[in-house]
């Protein structure tokens, strides 16, 4: 996939960017503000990537917000955590680098370019009772974003997802949605005032049905787009990187598909690929993910298919940890371009996860990559575990949504296509009628039931200790006692809901210094060559230490990137002014 220099060049800039994500907006904006040239290039007619859909958490320890909010925190402690969490999978001093760099980063995107995050006080680290972890704080939300800024090019912003809005629609930030989905105090009041808040803004309705108040990842890459123009660094949409242009062995542009046409761009200090993994490639799937597994499962947008990891390969780059992903069960909704992440309801009292026996195999409420991984592993065993159900009762239904659908008090089994039954989702009036039409052991099924009856009755989970953490209780049901996670399963007609091996993306990718510069097999640097978010592999390694440990990363990487290339430049522009001296 390389192709060597030799010939002319279409557009020339400092630095090119590949992909618009939160990622690579960084990159480009962090060197612009050192006087760089930079472009963004995105293959698809929407910028934003899969952090527009996003819930747009960064991972941010030592992060300002934290002593303002009543918290504390200490490199020590977040790095205590993480190796605690990691081992010896990723190299200490880029672990190092990610700590330090995290909470520059946000401090310099608001002081420069106005992109603004807070922090989220009772949003746990995933792992809060490991040492280093903490039950809130580290986790940062975008700041809300008014979409009348970008004009007609907020038309050109990748949607949000329905299941991250309030009826499909109206934009929730994360203290929101935590707010109304553990019906915490106040919810139905914030209800009404997110409702009337949308429906009320007259003017923005009849230009879109889209909300005008941009929170999650849509605010992220909104506010980022609209610095991206407020400093006039291009966004070139449509436009596809073919493969990297290396020059000796330092990578000095990239040829692209734009408008049918073939092009060669030069980036004369670096080339930053931040394009996103392989989750939509089924090839690479195949190549590098467990078995079984399908592009069908994903979360993701369709539009990553590992270009840049490719390219980087093309050019000797080290891969690693490429069968690993951000992993998260899913269910199907039909006619959407992708599957629905169960992030919250898992947490909710009432349900029970189980295999093909009818078995529990794991805390409903653990963190999503956790919840994979443990179907992956019982299904090892010849559990029949991916795909596995979902199974709650009619009071679960009416009160806490289900991914595919909201509760039964705003959206009852009647508003839902009638195809739908039996089909996206399962119903009967007995557990064994149930267990029959989803294919499961009556038995086992029945005993996993009467199982978590009594744990609901007594609040402790004996299998696998559900609700005993923060994090396991941040989406539950404060009403309900002894466990806020434990309810029962009895009134009828019961349902259930198939959960595939999905993601929300895939993990393994590029190997990168704390500079994010790629390296080949042998540790070696590629000159002019970084790379961050999801086509780089994870500083979380194997782990997924909270909230936005994603997206934290890829930012905190693409500004790394954009300042090792500001230094190089000014080092390289030094030693000319030396030598036209002497």
């Amino acid at each position: 996939m390389s192709n060597q220099a030799g010939q002319g060049f279409d557009q020339e800039f400092d630095v090119i960017v590949v992909g618009s994500g939160g990622g690579g907006m960084t990159a480009a904006l962090c060197a612009k503000s050192h006087g760089l040239s930079a472009v963004v290039l995105e293959k698809d007619a929407y910028y934003g990537g899969t952090s527009a859909v996003s819930g747009g958490g960064i991972w941010i320890p030592c992060n300002d917000d934290i002593a303002r909010t009543g918290g504390s925190d200490s490199f020590d402690e977040a790095m205590t955590y993480l190796k605690g969490l990691i081992g010896d999978e990723v190299p200490e001093s880029r672990i190092a680098a990610y700590l330090k760099t995290a909470p520059e980063m946000v401090r310099f995107m608001a002081r420069t370019f106005g992109v603004r995050f807070r922090n989220v006080p009772k949003y746990p680290d995933y792992y809060p009772n490991r040492p280093g972890g903490k039950e809130g704080w580290r986790s940062m939300e975008p700041a809300e974003f008014d979409a009348r800024l970008l004009g007609d090019e907020f038309d050109h912003q990748r949607e949000a997802f329905k299941g991250t809005l309030l009826m499909g629609r109206i934009a929730m930030d994360q203290v929101e949605a935590h707010t109304l989905f553990s019906r915490g105090p106040g919810w139905v009041w914030l209800t009404i005032k997110l409702l009337l808040k949308y429906w009320l803004d007259f003017g923005w309705r009849r230009r879109t049905h889209r909300d005008r108040r941009q929170v999650l990842g849509q605010g992220m890459v909104a506010a980022m787009r609209y610095a991206m123009m407020q400093n006039n660094v291009p966004l070139q949409l449509k436009t596809g990187m073919e493969s990297l242009i290396d020059d000796q062995g330092r990578v000095v542009g990239v040829v692209v598909k734009r408008d049918g046409r073939t092009l060669r761009y030069r980036a004369r200090r670096g080339v930053v690929l931040a394009c996103g993994g392989f989750e939509s490639n089924p090839q690479m799937r195949e190549q590098y993910l467990a078995k079984p597994t399908k592009v069908e499962w994903t979360a993701a947008p369709p539009i990553n298919h590992g270009d840049g990891i490719r390219a980087g390969q093309a050019l000797g780059a080290a891969l690693k940890h490429m069968d690993l992903v951000w992993g998260s069960p899913t269910v199907r909704r039909p006619g959407a371009a992708q599957q629905i992440t169960l992030f919250v309801e898992r947490g909710m009292p009432g349900c029970v996860a189980v295999n093909k026996k009818g078995q529990r195999f794991v805390n409903e409420a653990a963190a999503y990559p956790d919840f994979r991984n443990a179907m992956y592993a019982d299904d090892a065993k010849g559990n029949g575990t991916v795909p596995c159900w979902l199974v709650f009762d009619a009071t679960f239904r009416y009160k806490y949504p289900m991914g595919i659908f909201l509760p039964g008090q705003i959206e009852p089994d009647s508003k839902l296509p009638k195809d739908w039954l039996d089909n996206v989702y399962y119903r009967a009036d007995t557990l064994d009628a149930l267990a029959g039409k989803i294919g499961v052991d009556a038995q086992g099924l029945k005993a996993s039931v009467a199982k978590m009856n009594e744990y609901a009755k007594t609040g402790i989970d004996l299998e696998f200790h559900k609700g005993e953490t923060a994090i396991d209780r941040y989406y539950s049901d404060p009403s309900v006692k002894p466990n806020t996670c434990l309810g029962p399963i009895l009134k009828p007609p019961f349902y259930a809901v198939r959960m595939d091996a999905g993601e929300i993306g895939t993990k393994g990718g590029l190997v990168t210094d704390e500079d994010a510069r790629v390296l080949r097999e042998d540790g070696s640097v590629i000159p002019g060559l970084y790379a961050t978010g999801n086509t780089s592999a994870p500083v979380m390694g194997p782990t997924y230490a909270g909230a936005g440990s994603t997206l934290g990363p890829a930012m905190a990487f693409g500004y790394a990137a954009a300042q090792h290339i500001a230094k190089d430049t000014n080092a390289n522009v030094a030693s000319s002014q030396v030598a036209a001296a002497a």
